[in-house]
């Protein structure tokens, strides 16, 4: 009987009628979009100062990453919806005829405008192929095999952010930077011929549901408002601006009134049952958490070796490489164990959270004395535990949910992770703000006060710039020696009340994101372990399967 009643919310997997060699070639399929779409996010960077000088357009230049990363968040959700009404074939082979279709708009752009403009298809583009890529596994795929594949096609993230910048100088330096964009089209299109003969199209377990227009709606009018406030928040505008606080006001009221919508209607896009769901739930909560300590750990450890260890932009990024292959090899190593061992995620997340805390820990007791080797050793032990926890709460998420829900429920966690890295970036870059000018207030010293220009001073105790860029440097340099041998005296004092404060400035910022990882690794006990099942069989009574499949257990 238990079976029985059990069973319209099993989450069965579809025999899809491929073989092998069919399956394998698939996969890399999903691993190139993967690629091409985290690719775009990370190439951009180091093309834009050629951008700025084409198309004259300094004052909007953070729009090539903002306009793609948010398109790309407002569209997750939607497309793990649609996804499981109608299968995820035809909606991936669109995804990347739109994605080609916004590279070649990209790349014949005549103004700064219509670039930010066709990022935004990129995007959407972009944001499909990675909702897309995970759940599509789970339709490769039984439970019990999932997680190996996962951590593979997680690696992606990790392989891109590291070959991403470089690639991106190397194409700009010896061809434009145009062609940054056209590359992903002969790179696309086989993808697309390859998706078109071998994709599986297989029809999904569960009834049929209609797609929820009003909550597509909705939603997206609560993630763009709201990303778009966080992304101007403490940059473009201040805080109390009223763009800002009218963005996140709406964005709140809309995710308010999506809420509501959603209980009230039969076939919703987001069920908010999958969310009552302990392992969901829990998973999903861990995702946020890790995806603020992810974005602010990308964005602030450039800035440590190069603000305080003085290296140069091109060597920060090598000293970034080994803490992305760190990624890398933590996603990849926690996918084969997970598979190799029957899915005990509760216990490797503890372990590989962990991890990620003790990195973080590290980081938090930076100084302006630290050393290269230590920066970079714990950037690596924080980026491999990072790693690990890609494929864990994916992989338990999709084993908890019924079949007609996997699309939703997977694509729930990159937006999960998306919308926890805009808050952390948010957070953390005010939080350093403001700990770096207390920091400057004790760090100066005393004579400085009365020898430095008020708005020089001003200037000095507001931004570290002066260890980062060249000239303001020999500018600040110069205006000390104009006082003789004291001057440049005080100048090097000054200098090191910088580093000094930038140091403890982020090294509070690592402290308060590894309070995050550890709430992170609290959540993770209460997580409910369900064996992953196994190849078309039913769910093991015995060990709980059963009831565990439930949705809202």
């Amino acid at each position: 009987m238990a079976e029985a009643k059990a069973a319209p919310f099993q989450a069965e997997w579809i025999d899809h009628g491929l073989t092998p060699r069919q399956i394998k070639l698939t996969l890399i399929g999903v691993m190139f979009a993967m690629f091409l779409a985290s690719l775009d996010q990370t190439i951009v960077a180091t093309a834009i100062p050629k951008i700025m000088a084409d198309l004259d357009g300094f004052d909007r230049f953070t729009w090539i990453s903002t306009a793609y990363i948010v398109a790309s968040t407002s569209v997750v959700l939607i497309t793990g919806a649609v996804s499981d009404v109608y299968g995820r074939k035809w909606l991936f082979v669109g995804a990347i005829a739109i994605f080609l279709v916004g590279s070649a708009l990209a790349a014949a752009s005549p103004t700064m405008n219509a670039l930010i403009v066709f990022r935004g298809v990129q995007g959407l583009g972009g944001g499909m192929i990675m909702a897309l890529s995970f759940v599509t596994i789970a339709d490769l795929f039984p439970p019990n095999e999932r997680a190996k594949y996962m951590g593979i096609i997680s690696a992606m993230f990790g392989v891109s952010s590291v070959l991403g910048p470089t690639l991106g100088g190397f194409i700009t330096d010896q061809l434009s930077w145009q062609w940054i964009f056209l590359v992903n089209i002969p790179l696309g299109i086989p993808v697309i011929a390859l998706f078109i003969k071998l994709f599986p199209n297989a029809k999904k377990n569960g009834p049929k549901r209609k797609i929820d227009i009003g909550g597509a709606v909705l939603i997206v009018l609560a993630i763009v408002p709201g990303l778009l406030g966080l992304s101007w928040g403490g940059n473009q505008y201040e805080w109390s601006d009223p763009i800002v606080v009218g963005s996140l006001a709406f964005s709140g009221v809309m995710l308010v009134v999506f809420g509501i919508y959603e209980t009230r209607i039969s076939e919703p896009l987001l069920p908010l049952a999958v969310f009552k769901n302990r392992i969901v739930g829990v998973a999903l909560l861990v995702t946020l958490l890790t995806g603020f300590a992810m974005f602010g750990a990308i964005f602030f450890v450039p800035l440590l070796f190069q603000g305080v260890l003085g290296a140069s932009a091109t060597a920060s990024g090598s000293f970034l490489t080994p803490m992305m292959l760190g990624i890398v090899a933590g996603a990849a190593i926690s996918g084969q164990i997970l598979a190799r061992t029957g899915g005990h995620y509760r216990l490797q997340g503890i372990v590989g959270v962990s991890i990620m805390a003790i990195g973080m820990f590290f980081l938090s007791r930076v100084s302006g004395t630290t050393t290269h080797a230590y920066a970079l050793s714990s950037a690596v032990v924080m980026g491999f535990g990072l790693g690990t926890s890609f494929p864990l709460y994916t992989i338990a998420i999709q084993n908890g949910v019924p079949q007609q829900y996997l699309g939703i429920a997977t694509s729930s966690a990159q937006f999960f992770r998306s919308v926890g890295g805009a808050i952390g970036l948010a957070l953390f870059g005010s939080f350093m703000v403001r700990q770096f000018k207390d920091g400057m207030q004790e760090n100066l010293p005393p004579e400085a006060f009365q020898v430095v220009p008020p708005q020089l001073f001003e200037q000095i105790t507001s931004n570290p710039n002066a260890l980062i860029n060249s000239s303001a440097s020999e500018s600040l340099k110069d205006a000390f020696a104009a006082n003789g041998e004291s001057g440049v005296a005080l100048g090097n004092n000054v200098f090191e009340a910088i580093r000094e404060s930038l140091a403890s400035a982020i090294g509070d910022v690592f402290f308060l994101a590894f309070i995050f990882v550890v709430i992170a690794v609290i959540a993770t006990v209460f997580i409910r372990e369900v064996p992953l099942r196994k190849r078309g069989g039913p769910p093991d009574v015995k060990s709980g399967s059963a009831s565990s499949s439930k949705l809202t257990e």
